[in-house]
């Protein structure tokens, strides 16, 4: 169970710092989740930066699970 959580932080904080880095650069276009769903497109700096903290914040969590 922990590493199935970790692997979930992992992907969503490789998503958020992907989705900053398309923000910034313009690369990593077809990568990003935020760029595709249009109700989001207008903050997606913003969206991109909450992905990053929660996915580290999970990956910290996973920390205290007991295996």
């Amino acid at each position: 169970m922990k590493k199935i959580v970790e692997t979930i932080g992992f992907l969503v904080f490789a998503q958020g710092a992907a989705g900053l880095l398309h923000e910034w650069t313009g690369w990593f276009r077809l990568w990003t989740l935020v760029r595709r769903l249009d109700f989001m497109s207008e903050y997606g700096v913003f969206v991109n930066i909450v992905l990053v903290v929660t996915g580290a914040a999970v990956m910290i969590a996973a920390d205290s699970i007991k295996s």
